[in-house]
């Protein structure tokens, strides 16, 4: 499963826009016609997946994280992640990251 930690403004989950920084975005292959909305998933940095920090693991062992929004085009089969929420577990900078995703 690869991540990529990004910005995330206007909700598609109606009732989770002021649920702090540890907030994703669900890809289809998790948004489940918005079921996904409000759960909860354990992300624990892997690895690298791309030429970036090879390794990019740091921080926490893992972070909980709540889906709160709808992935743009272009995320398939993942999640993406706050920003802060990368950065508590591995380096901001390295751009995707291989995480272990088991939902909570």
């Amino acid at each position: 499963m690869n991540i990529l930690g990004v910005g995330i403004a206007a909700s598609a989950c109606n009732g989770y826009q002021n649920d702090g920084v540890m907030i994703a975005a669900a890809s289809d292959a998790f948004w489940d016609g918005g079921s996904a909305c409000g759960r909860n998933y354990k992300v624990e940095c892997r690895g690298a997946t791309n030429q970036g920090d090879p390794n990019p693991c740091r921080g926490q062992d893992y972070m909980v994280v709540k889906i709160v929004d709808y992935c743009p085009s272009g995320c398939q089969g993942t999640i993406e992640i706050s920003q802060e929420a990368l950065a508590a577990i591995a380096n901001p900078d390295a751009g995707k990251i291989e995480i272990l995703l088991p939902l909570l």
